[in-house]
């Protein structure tokens, strides 16, 4: 999520520099070291901070009660709608996190939540491009909906690209690419992938990079797509196994499964 109510996110020349270490953190996965730079005073510094964590337990699948710690004090200091649907909205991504994980079945709060920051984040506002993907994502891999989940996709990309929001847009490029890709639309899957994973080089968000990589991978024909998944590897491995979901992408199929 970019947060901009700090001078800049960080990922440009002149952003406040608390805003650039935070970036510079999070981006090399360490985003606890990112939250710790933040004192959760205010209701935008808790928000961040609790967004932090949430992202860290869908990388990591680690630190679910240090996230929702977070996210009750930012709920607790948020007062305005926009506040108090940012903090819905990441009430709904972590309940979405944790059943895409099977930590535990929160699929019904996930929806509850998103739908309350819909309520809260008008149509046009900053905010609602994340919105839209994350409603996305819920359509995408726990209703099984890619109709829903490509309109959403849509409004988010829309969103991003008016907001001049660079981050939400290699996600937006990759999910929709992976729609594209199961439909056997190549040539639409690799602009995609290739555009996601433009942007996150330019952006340094180097923890984004070899999920990036091995989705273009997953479009190209060889020697280009092994050569793009030992890159991907090389990263996976220099983070330590993060994201953690990578790695089932990343291993090669054995004999008996390539056959089955």
């Amino acid at each position: 999520m970019a947060h901009t109510a700090m001078s800049g996110n960080g990922t440009t020349d002149g952003d406040d520099p608390l805003q650039t270490a935070v970036w510079r953190l999070r981006s090399r996965a360490c985003w606890a070291d990112a939250a710790a730079l933040l004192r959760p005073v205010t209701a935008s510094a808790s928000l961040q901070r609790a967004s932090l964590l949430v992202e860290r337990c869908l990388y990591t699948e680690q630190g679910w009660e240090e996230a929702e710690d977070a996210l009750r004090t930012a709920e607790a200091l948020a007062h305005s709608d926009d506040e108090r649907g940012a903090a819905a909205c990441e009430r709904g991504q972590l309940a979405y996190a944790a059943t895409l994980h099977g930590v535990r079945d929160r699929a019904d709060e996930a929806r509850a939540a998103l739908g309350r920051a819909a309520a809260l984040i008008p149509p046009g506002a900053a905010g609602r491009a994340l919105l839209d993907f994350r409603r996305g994502l819920l359509a995408e891999n726990l209703a099984r909906s890619p109709q829903s989940a490509r309109a959403a996709y849509r409004r988010a990309h829309a969103g991003a690209t008016a907001h001049a929001d660079p981050l939400l847009l290699s996600f937006t490029w990759r999910h929709l690419a992976g729609l594209a890709l199961r439909e056997g639309e190549l040539a639409e899957a690799r602009h995609g992938f290739a555009e996601s994973l433009r942007i996150r080089e330019e952006l340094g968000y180097l923890v984004g990079t070899a999920p990036a990589l091995a989705s273009l991978a997953d479009a190209e024909s060889e020697p280009e797509a092994s050569r793009l998944r030992e890159e991907a590897t090389r990263l996976f491995r220099l983070l330590g196994g993060v994201p953690t979901w990578l790695a089932h992408q990343l291993t090669p199929p054995t004999p008996d499964a390539a056959t089955a």
